[in-house]
């Protein structure tokens, strides 16, 4: 039998890599620094940094600085939208979660539309979506020329996501890059991957507040099943700092340099189980990969 393994995904990133290593919560210029200086010390190729706090929480001088760090160093920085339902005046999100990231009415598309206009006016390309609406709008804004053509649009976990038909669906509203839920197993994660063909990205350590799940020894299985895909460390046993400032920046950056030492941990088992599996950072500028352009 020629070609990959039954079970196994024939797809890649567009340089050829089945994976990406992607630090989340990297909440302004200060965390990012720490994040690919811990990087560099402990030689993990970060590809993909992602913050939680919005747009809306960074000033122009922190977007500037975002920016240029991930120009210099061939990083995409993707930053959340809002407003959201869980920091508004409504109420629905106090008695559940499942609301926490919707734009409430009109206004809040259009504040999310301004987020977006804002921070590309900077040169960032990556945004991080957590309701369907916004999702379908900005797609269909792409689509027709009002945005950019290589403008990424990656889900929120919180969008969740757990079959292959929502991720088909996702994917045709505009979804560039999609996460997934923290709970799947590789099974059906294979599933998902075989409904779509935008990026998958897999929390391999799952904040306590989507479920706690640290499933390093997984990795190989998920990367075989489900590439392209980004392993996405998150941090158990770790505050919730959403939205963080300069109250919180040395919390903040302590995360972000324990979440890199969590990707050398993956990274080592994965030479020692898989080393098959073993590739390096790849292009330096990937056509999928949303490097700012300050």
């Amino acid at each position: 039998m020629s070609g990959p393994d039954a079970g196994e995904s024939g797809q890649r990133f567009s340089d050829g890599l089945r994976y990406r290593v992607e630090i989340p919560s990297v909440e302004g210029p200060v965390v990012m620094r720490a994040v690919l200086e811990e990087a560099d010390a402990r030689g993990v190729p970060v590809r993909r940094v992602s913050q939680g706090s919005g747009v809306m929480m960074l000033t122009d001088a922190e977007l500037d600085g975002m920016a240029q760090l991930g120009a210099e160093h061939g990083v995409e920085v993707s930053l959340f939208l809002g407003p959201r339902g869980a920091w508004d005046a409504g109420g629905q999100s106090l008695v559940t979660t499942a609301v926490g990231v919707v734009a409430r009415g009109d206004a809040g598309v259009s504040a999310c539309l301004a987020e977006v206009r804002r921070a590309l006016g900077r040169g960032i390309r990556s945004f991080l979506v957590g309701d369907v609406g916004v999702l379908a709008t900005l797609g269909a804004l792409r689509a027709a020329g009002d945005l950019p053509p290589d403008l990424v649009l990656k889900t929120s976990v919180l969008l969740p996501c757990a079959n292959g038909a929502t991720a088909r669906a996702l994917q045709d509203l505009g979804a560039t890059t999609i996460n997934v839920s923290t709970d799947l197993s590789v099974a059906e994660l294979g599933e998902i991957r075989a409904a779509c063909t935008a990026p998958l990205d897999v929390y391999v350590e799952v904040p306590d507040d989507q479920g706690g799940f640290v499933r390093f020894y997984e990795v190989p299985e998920m990367i075989r099943v489900a590439s392209p895909m980004y392993v996405k460390l998150g941090l158990r046993n770790a505050p919730n700092i959403y939205p963080t400032g300069l109250h919180l920046e040395d919390l903040a950056t302590r995360l972000g340099r324990e979440r890199v030492r969590r990707a050398e941990l993956v990274l080592r088992l994965l030479r020692e189980r898989a080393p098959e599996l073993v590739e390096g950072r790849g292009a330096d500028l990937p056509g999928d990969l949303a490097v700012p352009v300050p």
